[in-house]
C-alpha cells in the first residue's frame, strides 16, 4: 500500500514539475529618483516552490510624503497592465516578467519623474500555487520609500567603497612589485652562490689533479 502511494506521488510530482527556469534573486529596488528622468521601482518575489506550477498578478499602491494613505496606483494582472492613478497616466511602464503568468517579477518604470512623486510605494504580489488536488494562495508584500532629486547623488557608503577598491588594488600593485623584487634578488643571490661554490670546487679538484704528474717528473 506504501509503494502504491508513493509511485501515485512521484506520478503527480512528474506531471505539476514546471520546466528548469533561471534562478531567482530578490533585490531591494533603488530609492533615489533624478526630476525629469525614468525610474525603474524594484519588486521582486521569488516562488518558494519552483516544481510548482502557479500564476501571479501584482499590484502597487503610492502614498505621497504629504498624504496619510495609500491609493491605487498599478495593477498587472494576466498579461494585462492597469493605470489607477491619473498622476500617473501615460508614464507608467510594465519592467517584470514577460510571457508568463508565473510573474516573479513585478518591477515597474515611472517616466519623466517629478518632485511630486516622492513619496512611499508598495508592491504588493498575490500568488497561487497550483497543486494536483487543491490550490494554495500565497501573498508578499515590499515597501519602498522613494527621494526625488534634482540630479543623482552618490552616497557615502558608495564613495568608500569605491575608495577602498583602488586602494586594494594600488595595494595589490605594490605588493606584487615588492614581491618580484625580493625574489629576483634571493635567485640572483642564489645564482651568485652557485657560481661560487662552482668556482671553488674547480681551484681544489684543479690542484689535486696536478699533483700526480709532478712525482712522475721528480722520479725521472
Amino acid at each position: 500500500m506504501l509503494l502504491l502511494k508513493r509511485r501515485h506521488y512521484e506520478h503527480n510530482v512528474s506531471h505539476t514539475a514546471s520546466p528548469c527556469r533561471g534562478a531567482c534573486v530578490e533585490v531591494d529596488s533603488n530609492t533615489e529618483a533624478v526630476a525629469n528622468e525614468a525610474f525603474t521601482l524594484g519588486c521582486i518575489s521569488c516562488k518558494m516552490r519552483g516544481e510548482v506550477p502557479a500564476t501571479a498578478y501584482v499590484e502597487w499602491f503610492f502614498k505621497a510624503s504629504d498624504a496619510d494613505n495609500f491609493t491605487n496606483l498599478y495593477s498587472y494582472v494576466k498579461g494585462k497592465p492597469a493605470i489607477s492613478d491619473p498622476r500617473f497616466f501615460d508614464r507608467l511602464k510594465w519592467n517584470g516578467s514577460n510571457h508568463t503568468e508565473d510573474l516573479q517579477d513585478g518591477s515597474i518604470v515611472i517616466l519623466n519623474v517629478t518632485f511630486n512623486d516622492t513619496g512611499t510605494y508598495k508592491c504588493i504580489f498575490k500568488r497561487t500555487l497550483k497543486y494536483s488536488n487543491f490550490e494554495f494562495q500565497t501573498s508578499s508584500n515590499k515597501t519602498v520609500v522613494v527621494k526625488v532629486v534634482p540630479k543623482f547623488t552618490r552616497g557615502l557608503a558608495s564613495i568608500l567603497s569605491e575608495v577602498m577598491m583602488y586602494v586594494s588594488i594600488v595595494g595589490l600593485q605594490v605588493w606584487l612589485v615588492i614581491e618580484m623584487v625580493y625574489c629576483y634578488r634571493k635567485i640572483s643571490a642564489a645564482g651568485e652562490e652557485a657560481l661560487r661554490e662552482s668556482a671553488a670546487e674547480y681551484l681544489a679538484v684543479a690542484p689535486e689533479s696536478k699533483d700526480p704528474v709532478a712525482g712522475v717528473q721528480v722520479a725521472e
